[in-house]
């Protein structure tokens, strides 16, 4: 049900996983976004590979249920792309004027996105600049003087359109300031792709303000103004994504079809019992040694089920810092599987990183009655709570 009321806009973030539906409203409160209300739908149907009628109606009517039955109240809705059906590249130019940008960035990035750019919808955001006053250590959301800048999303508008103010008028090129070139970080996602999501909130009557990438919304619900470099592993039911941000940023994706549900059914198989005691005996024992879990040959089984996100994971961290000077400060677990016990002190002793599970309610006033039911449900809600607090 609906927790507050007030007259202030509030927003939606819907999160369409590949196994449930997530979503959370927020409205601001003296600048702090605070809990309207939140729900969530289990559903075994995968929108983003699969786009059937009978898919994309059984999305709708999911998306309704859990609509009404949390009493959501605005219809301003931000929802997230998964980050497997996205590209994502940091391209360097040198300056130019503003005219010349977006030629120059589409031309750029036919070298990094393995689909023809006519099928694409394209985004893009200055996050660094070599000299000038946005140094390499200074968070792309905090310009300095004279510079707007956006993160990207994908809204209603063709990539040929001109960004929303990107810079003012008194500046009319780019590196100026003795600025001799930008890194720009350029997102791409599929036309049709897009094109379900807004035939699916057009049928559920929601206004959707724009799209973005999964990756942005865990940054903004974990991290915060946290400025250190950090690797966020959102271990879900089905997949696993991993992300460096850096300055608040995400610079390096990757996702994995390996989660939660990958150890429940290696689990069963191995014992030859049902899902739902599977499930159980992995929430119960987790990656921790005890004579139970070795005489079942439990333990093996978890370990064995998580090597692909270890592998993945270590590559990703390998693949950064092998750059000079580059280095992840710590691991951040978000996902429906974060809560596996031992899964942190696990993370910390194989990559010798400080490994925590996030909290995404840390930036968000609720009432604290319902502080244990939200700590509970808070990891599978992540994504729903970085989208709605994006407009906040």
């Amino acid at each position: 049900m609906s927790l507050f009321f007030s007259n202030k806009a509030s927003y939606l973030g819907v999160d369409i996983g590949t196994a449930s539906i997530k979503i959370v409203e927020l409205k601001e409160e003296g600048g702090l976004p605070r809990l309207v209300t939140y729900g969530y739908i289990d559903i075994e149907s995968d929108i983003i590979r699969s786009n059937t009628p009978q898919t994309r109606q059984k999305v709708i009517n999911s998306l309704k249920k859990v609509i009404e039955s949390s009493q959501v109240t605005t219809d301003k809705t931000i929802a997230a792309l998964p980050t497997f059906s996205v590209f994502n590249s940091i391209i360097t130019l040198p300056q130019m004027s503003r005219k010349d940008l977006a030629s120059a960035i589409k031309w750029e990035a036919k070298k990094y996105i393995p689909l023809p750019l006519e099928e694409m919808i394209l985004d893009w955001k200055i996050i660094e600049r070599e000299q000038g006053s946005l140094a390499a250590n200074q968070p792309a959301s905090e310009p300095g003087p004279k510079k707007k800048f956006f993160l990207p999303s994908f809204k209603k508008k063709k990539f040929d359109e001109p960004e929303q103010e990107p810079w003012d008028e008194e500046q009319p090129t780019i590196g100026q300031e003795a600025e001799q070139n930008i890194k720009i970080l350029v997102t791409a996602a599929p036309k049709n792709l897009i094109n379900r999501y807004l035939t699916i909130f057009k049928a559920v009557d929601l206004k959707l303000l724009s799209l973005e990438t999964e990756a942005f919304a865990l940054a903004r619900s974990l991290i915060g103004h946290d400025q250190s470099t950090i690797m966020i592993a959102d271990v879900g039911s089905i997949t696993t994504d991993i992300c460096i941000i850096e300055n608040r940023i995400p610079i390096l994706n990757r996702s994995i079809d390996v989660g939660g549900l990958t150890i429940t059914k290696a689990i069963a198989d191995s014992l030859n019992i049902n899902l739902d005691r599977a499930e159980q005996f992995k929430r119960d024992f987790g990656v921790k040694a005890n004579n139970e879990a070795n005489q079942k040959g439990i333990l093996k089984t978890i370990t064995a089920s998580l090597s692909p996100i270890i592998n993945e994971t270590r590559y990703v961290l390998d693949l950064y810092q092998g750059q000079e000077n580059r280095r992840v400060e710590k691991i951040v677990l978000a996902g429906g599987s974060a809560f596996l016990p031992n899964l942190a002190p696990y993370f910390t002793e194989l990559f010798n990183k400080p490994t925590i599970i996030g909290n995404p309610w840390d930036r968000v006033i609720y009432p604290k009655e319902l502080e244990p039911i939200l700590n509970e449900i808070g990891p599978r809600l992540t994504v729903a709570i970085g989208l709605a607090m994006r407009e906040i």
